[in-house]
């Protein structure tokens, strides 16, 4: 006889992973989360993982304030997951003004963050080169954390409540009745389900369309790069987004450092089932020119590995959240779109919540589909996904 589940999470990433775990938490008892290979074994795993709250949207900077909330409580229970380092964000003079705007907002919703006065540059960034820095932001509140071991803590409390974890485990086909979603079809055969929810990243696509769903989503190749600095050199410790060279950097430990490039720049779609995984020599070679630009004493640095993952991207580049209209039993968790880790804690609590009552904030229920055809799309004030 099939078995049938109260809901039935599809992906193993941050935010399939917390959706799963906080459907048990809020009262579900039969939940069912299916992962293709392992615990975020797609862009979760291979997230930069920086952690801010800097967005232009208060949607944005409050899950961001309520995924760091619980990545406070995570540390707190065990060491490992999150290094409250702290964030800046060099701001050219071209974005100043949106900058100024934005962390007025931010301060509004509750985000310790500020300007840093020249003399705080030249304190807490003494590696810095300012040519063509204009200001700098600041987040105690920031830092980076480790994606893999964050999305386990929410599958081992999911398991612990009772919850079922399949990897290793391909979720082949949606089941739809109708109007309706029913199940899933995954390797041992259909599982039904009074809610499916598809967390599948890049692979949510191709799923949702074999059931006839519109499925707005870009699948894009996403390069990041590992280097060893020299020893005994002023190095940063906080984890930056370099708005006026078009990088990102976050500190891994021991010298070691995780070197991005960030927005304005060339987006390539690929096929998430057969994309290069390597990075190309001209990405490195230009990550180590403006790395060293920038933060001097990153001079003599060391590759140690460079890589691709997949962004899952949306029109807008927010994330689509949640039920849609026109089809029961089914809620979208997908279009990351590079900021899928920092708010996938909260997207998760704030979901299972809106499928268990079948209400949630006029806030939250923006990022549903539903949005395309109302023309409410999100507007960032940089452009891409910087937020």
């Amino acid at each position: 006889m099939t078995k049938t589940y109260d809901a039935i999470v599809v992906g193993g990433g941050i935010t399939g992973a917390s959706t799963a775990y906080h459907l048990m938490a809020q009262g579900l008892k039969n939940v069912l989360l299916v992962e293709r290979y392992k615990a975020a074994a797609g862009g979760t795993g291979k997230s930069a993982a920086i952690v801010r709250q800097h967005y232009s949207t208060p949607l944005m900077a409050r899950l961001a304030i309520d995924s760091i909330e619980m990545m406070e409580a995570m540390e707190a229970e065990r060491e490992g997951r999150f290094w409250q380092s702290g964030y800046l964000m060099l701001v050219p003079d071209d974005l100043m003004e949106k900058a100024d705007e934005n962390l007025t907002m931010q301060r509004e919703v509750g985000v310790d963050t500020r300007w840093l006065e020249p003399a705080e540059i030249e304190q807490q960034a003494p590696w810095l080169n300012t040519e063509g820095v204009a200001g700098v932001i600041h987040e105690p509140r920031g830092g980076y954390a480790d994606p893999l071991r964050t999305t386990e803590y929410f599958i081992d409390k999911f398991r612990a409540a009772g919850g079922e974890y399949r990897d290793q485990t391909a979720c082949r086909e949606l089941i739809r009745e109708g109007d309706r979603i029913t199940g899933v079809v995954a390797e041992s055969g259909s599982v039904m389900a009074g809610v499916v929810v598809n967390a599948a990243g890049p692979w949510a696509k191709p799923l949702g369309e074999q059931a006839g769903l519109e499925m707005q989503m870009r699948v894009y190749r996403e390069q990041d790069s590992i280097w060893q600095a020299r020893a005994n050199r002023p190095l940063p410790t906080t984890s930056i987004s370099n708005a006026v060279d078009a990088i990102y950097l976050r500190p891994m430990g021991e010298g070691r450092f995780l070197i991005g490039q960030g927005f304005p720049k060339d987006y390539l779609d690929v096929d998430p089932y057969n994309y290069r995984e390597t990075a190309e020599d001209a990405f490195i070679e230009l990550m180590l020119e403006r790395a060293v630009h920038r933060i001097p004493p990153l001079d003599g640095m060391r590759l140690i590995n460079a890589y691709a993952a997949l962004y899952d991207v949306t029109p807008d580049w927010y994330p689509f959240i949640g039920p849609r209209s026109g089809i029961e039993g089914y809620a979208d968790a997908w279009g990351g779109s590079g900021h899928g880790f920092k708010i996938g804690p909260a997207i998760g609590r704030n979901l299972a919540s809106w499928i268990i009552s079948g209400k949630t904030s006029e806030e939250f229920a923006g990022l549903s589909y539903d949005r395309l055809a109302k023309g409410a799309l999100y507007v960032g004030a940089y452009g891409g996904n910087r937020g």
